[in-house]
Parts: structure tokens; C-alpha cells; sequence
């Protein structure tokens, strides 16, 4: 066997930067495990769709597939790769949206257990409109590292 330091690695052709292009687009789902990723990656490609399309509709929350299935026109999906390419991709908005919901509840749970600290549980639920019930569940301050430190459509 030769001795060919660093000469294992794949080239930096396509293969490696389109992996690449997956894991920044797909961010949102460290939480995953790599099975999952893989799978959620493989059904785009056999879709046909790229990292770039991903990344594009992730950056305009669904706004265009919103407006374009709402337009009522027939075959409107083509023009986004069709029928499947486009439930993949609302899909794919729906868990970015999840893990930003998951995100700002972890923001304001560490809010809601400072305000504990200085006012009562009922004082706090009803400046924020919730059951004094409430108040305690959401106390639970918990950022997570693995959240996003910002959204697709912030410029990196």
C-alpha cells in the first residue's frame, strides 16, 4: 500500500460540495438522526430537486408554492417540479417552521423564569396572557446549542 497523505478524500468535485449544500440547507434538522437526513435527502434528489431549490423556498417561508397553489390554476406545481417536488418542499418548510417555533419557545421559556424571579406566578401570567398554571410549564429555560443562531433568509 503507498503512503498518499490526505489523497483518500474525495475530490472537491460535486459530490462533496453538493453534500455540503445538503447540510447547510438541511441546518435546521441537526436534531435528526443521519438516517433521517439521508432519507429526507435522497426523496429530494429522486424528486429532482437541488440544494438550491431547497434553500430558495426556505428563504421565502412558502410564499411562492402558497401563492401559486392558491392561484387555482391548473398544473401550477410544474412549474416547481411538480406534485412531489412540491409536497417535499412545503414539508420541508413545515420542519424548519417547527424547529423556529421550538426556538422562540426556548427564548421565552428563559424570559418567563427571570420574570419569576421578580414577580408572582399570577402577576407574570397575566402581563403575558396566560394561566398561572401555564406560567410554570413555561419556566423551563432550556437554548439548546443545536437551535439555529439564524434563519435561511439572513444573509450568512
Amino acid at each position: 500500500m503507498k503512503s498518499n497523505p490526505r489523497g483518500d478524500k474525495p475530490d472537491a468535485g460535486t459530490t462533496l460540495s453538493e453534500e455540503a449544500a445538503w447540510t447547510r440547507v438541511l441546518a435546521h434538522r441537526r436534531k435528526d438522526s443521519p438516517a433521517t437526513v439521508n432519507a429526507v435527502i435522497e426523496r429530494f434528489r429522486a424528486a429532482g430537486v437541488t440544494p438550491l431549490e431547497v434553500e430558495s423556498h426556505l428563504e421565502d417561508a412558502g410564499d411562492r408554492l402558497y401563492q401559486a397553489a392558491a392561484s387555482g390554476e391548473e398544473a401550477w406545481a410544474v412549474a416547481f417540479g411538480g406534485e412531489r417536488a412540491v409536497a417535499l418542499l412545503a414539508a420541508e418548510v413545515s420542519a424548519l417552521m417547527s424547529h423556529l417555533v421550538a426556538r422562540a419557545a426556548s427564548v421565552r421559556s428563559v424570559c418567563v423564569d427571570a420574570l419569576l424571579d421578580e414577580f408572582s406566578a399570577v402577576t407574570v401570567a397575566g402581563a403575558l396572557g396566560v394561566a398561572r398554571q401555564k406560567v410554570y410549564e413555561l419556566a423551563r429555560p432550556n437554548i439548546d446549542p443545536e437551535y439555529l443562531t439564524t434563519t435561511p433568509w439572513r444573509s450568512r
